[in-house]
């Protein structure tokens, strides 16, 4: 058949082994043997990052080993006041170690679950086992859907049609035969059949790509790289601006060294966003508990930033928006031919197929089989060519030949059952086409010629959420398109009883051109008649204009354009293929959980948007405040004990629970730029007010413990200001976020007004004009910074 090819060796210099185990497979002996000599699919587990690996991630960073150094230098010089900040580091880095570890565990578990278990015929008999437990010249059995998880030689094949696009390009299905080549991470497309394991473990061709893509790990995504420019750019300022520190205070004002080297931490200390990688991290982890209590694998933690950017989302309609059963509602005789006898050719067709998919196996629940006819060929059912058939021989010793597919595809274009075909597609009902071929199967063309005999009319089932997931989609400005094998008259009467509105497409009118293409899905919500090549065209061309794209599926017609997507999104009850591909899983099957997967995406990246913007305003004004210290030759105005109380109340706590807060807001592009055009301007406004604040404090204190009524009133107003950024990234205001906000401006006057705190931190407001004048510049300050919030989104939106 044309679009079929027939199997070349992927490696030509490598051999082809012929087929050396039993049909019956290995007895319990051979398979003992096996183990014995390590030759097993031992392919670590999903998900298999050690508590050894998370540790080492969270614990040996470059700010970590700063402010490490920093701290065991202030322990020895300073009192313990001022190496606070190194135990809150300790704390945060544990916090991350065990949110981690709790992620890792969810996933493993779910990974458990979700995993596939092939089917291995041994000593006679097909068992279901898990992948690492195939050993070498296992005998697999394989059909739709499925995955080869190994490399092997194929021992048995009727009909089988695989797919290698995956690890070739080539979008043809191979037709495999006994003696060809089997590689892992292809798929089944059509047939069924079995091979034999030949490379297991990591020798397999596929193993090493599996590994990877399988394990947890923070990879590329736009936040976590955005983050990393960040850190750059901070090393980059931190290194000049700490050595002009480090020299004022240790030369120009020959200060006692203690002190010195107190107020010289002091600045650099706060110039590290320490705790915004650990957040980011958090904030993912919690993201993967918080699902995998939905049944939502998580197989690649960027899925879930992908998701919080999702504009379009692509759904299959069977399996997706119906459920995977059908049942036949009527059997339309055409012509005259008896219906007893059409009813044994379906039971027959039933029987010619060892795995059916859901139509057939509707087909098989209302009509049994007659054993007097038995099967002589069969043509599987392949998504590509939309219909399958058989050649019986019937018990009075004739042969007929049986096709059963797509009117649309089987029929002419003017056959009048077409007309009757269309009335029932627009009830939303599914039409099966019950056709007397002419041809051979082997035939290029078996379908032409072909007699029409029925319509076998099956009812889909609607997923009874499928109708509120979409309307959540709509709410949310994320556009949703069917890309559906089905006729495109069923579909869309479907698609309209779930209120999705839009117009029915056939996609064989389609241009192949991609920005005709794009322009067409633009234009239609409901595709009908989609090849699996072309659901990967018309994501390609969805991508092509600007759209993040979104694709669910459960079957194997689907794997390609899961592929494509920006995240692939798989039903647990999928075929093996589609779950291999995904990036997430639904485990418990239900479309409903597509919502509360998205919701956690924007979640996690909206509020690491608004919490980076609170660390980075620190890191801004520390560095001008180290800048402006030495351009005017004066002493640092804090200790580090000053700056770990301010971040603890203004960044460390409300950024915990920010971080943690509901946010539907869909992530928008450009992190770094959305980030940075709030902190330079918050971070420049904090650091003149509080350095401006500092110099009338040495004018106006004078003598003994100047320096300290001085840092007090430093203290204060750059406290004031911080707060002010606070309120202004706690918006929109709920009670809780009010709450919190209040409650870090009491603990802050707890320690001006409690004795013991007041000694503890070095802060003791002294007279009342200073601490008004303090209160005064952050008022100032407030109302500028207030102002040039509202100028920068205006002026520079993103």
């Amino acid at each position: 058949m044309s679009h079929i090819r027939a199997d070349t060796e992927l490696d030509p210099a490598r051999p082809v082994p012929s087929p050396r185990t039993r049909p019956g497979g290995l007895g319990p002996a051979e398979v003992a043997e096996r183990v014995a000599r390590g030759q097993v699919n031992d392919v670590p587990v999903r998900s298999s990052r050690s508590l050894g690996e998370i540790v080492r991630a969270n614990v040996f960073t470059r700010f970590n080993a700063i402010i490490g150094v920093l701290w065991l230098i202030m322990l020895c010089v300073a009192p313990i006041q001022d190496s606070l900040f190194g135990f809150v580091i300790l704390a945060n880095t544990a916090i991350g170690i065990v949110q981690e570890w709790r992620a890792k565990q969810t996933l493993d578990s779910l990974a458990v679950i979700g995993e596939a278990r092939p089917t291995v015929r041994r000593d006679g008999v097909a068992v279901q086992v898990a992948t690492h437990e195939i050993v070498l010249d296992d005998l697999i059995e394989i059909g739709p859907g499925d995955k080869a998880v190994v490399d092997g030689v194929c021992a048995e094949a009727d009909g089988l049609e695989i797919d290698e696009s995956l690890l070739t390009g080539e979008a043809d299905p191979v037709v495999k035969r006994p003696g060809d080549q089997v590689m892992s991470g292809s798929f089944v497309v059509a047939g069924a059949g079995a091979f034999q394991a030949t490379k297991v473990g990591r020798e397999a061709y596929a193993a090493r790509l599996a590994e990877e893509a399988s394990r947890f790990t923070l990879v590329h995504s736009e936040l976590r790289s955005g983050i990393s420019t960040i850190l750059k750019y901070v090393t980059w300022m931190m290194v000049p601006a700490a050595v002009g520190l480090v020299v004022t205070q240790l030369v120009v004002e020959h200060n006692d060294l203690g002190d010195a080297v107190a107020r010289t931490v002091g600045g650099i200390v706060p110039m590290v966003p320490e705790g915004l990688v650990l957040l980011t991290s958090v904030a993912f982890a919690i993201g993967v508990i918080r699902l995998g209590r939905r049944q939502c694998l998580v197989q690649e933690l960027p899925a879930i930033e992908g998701l919080a950017r999702v504009d379009t989302v692509c759904l299959d309609k069977t399996g997706t928006l119906t459920e995977g059963g059908m049942d036949v509602t009527e059997l339309r005789a055409l012509d005259g031919v008896d219906e007893t006898y059409l009813r044994k050719v379906l039971g027959a067709l039933g029987e010619s197929d060892p795995r059916p998919n859901a139509s057939l196996q509707a087909i098989i629940d209302a009509f049994p089989d007659s054993e007097e006819w038995r099967c002589v060929e069969s043509l599987p059912f392949s998504s590509a060519r939309k219909y399958s058939g058989a050649a019986f021989s019937e018990g009075d010793g004739e042969t007929s030949t049986w096709l059963l597919g797509a009117p649309d595809v089987l029929l002419g274009a003017d056959d009048p059952a077409l007309a009757e075909t269309e009335r029932l597609n627009e009830r939303g009902l599914r039409v099966l086409l019950l056709a007397r071929a002419h041809r051979d199967l082997d035939d290029p063309e078996p379908a032409r010629g072909a007699r029409p005999t029925a319509l076998v009319v099956l009812e889909q089932r609607l997923r009874p959420d499928a109708s509120d997931t979409l309307r959540y989609f709509a709410e949310q400005n994320v556009r949703a398109k069917v890309l559906s094998g089905d006729n495109a008259v069923s579909v869309g009467a479907v698609a309209a009883k779930l209120g999705l509105e839009g117009t029915a497409v056939d996609a064989r009118r389609l241009p192949a051109d991609p920005p005709a293409m794009a322009e067409a899905l633009d234009a239609g919500t409901v595709f009908g008649r989609v090849t699996p090549q072309q659901k990967r065209d018309m994501v390609d061309a969805l991508q092509s204009r600007g759209r993040t794209v979104a694709m669910t599926g459960d079957g194997v017609n689907d794997v390609l354009a899961l592929k494509s997507a920006d995240i692939g999104v798989a039903m647990g009850s999928g075929s093996e293929a589609t779950r291999a591909v995904a990036q997430i899983v639904l485990l418990d099957n239900s479309f409903a959980s597509l919502p509360s997967v998205v919701a956690e995406g924007r979640r996690v990246i909206g509020n690491i948007t608004r919490v980076a913007t609170l660390f980075l305003v620190k890191t801004v004004y520390s560095v001008l405040l180290a800048v402006l210290v030495v351009c005017a030759q004066v002493e640092y105005p804090f200790l580090p004990r000053h700056l770990t109380l301010l971040s603890t109340l203004t960044i460390g706590v409300p950024a915990f629970f920010l971080a943690l807060a509901p946010n539907t807001e869909r992530a928008r592009p450009h992190f770094v730029r959305r980030v940075m055009r709030y902190a330079v301007p918050g971070g420049t406004v904090a650091a003149a007010a509080t350095f401006l604040t500092y110099l009338l404090a040495r004018h106006h204190y004078a003598g003994p413990g100047a320096l300290d009524a001085e840092t007090s009133a430093a203290t204060l107003t750059l406290f004031l200001v911080s707060m002010w950024v606070l309120a202004i990234i706690a918006r929109p205001y709920t009670w809780w976020r009010v709450t919190l906000v209040a409650s870090m401006g009491v603990a802050f006057l707890l320690v001006l007004a409690v004795p013991a705190l007041q000694d503890f931190f070095a802060l003791k407001l002294v007279g009342v004009t200073m601490p008004w004048a303090a209160v005064g510049v952050a008022a100032v300050a407030s109302g500028a910074l207030e102002y040039l919030w509202r100028w920068v989104g205006r002026r520079f939106p993103v």
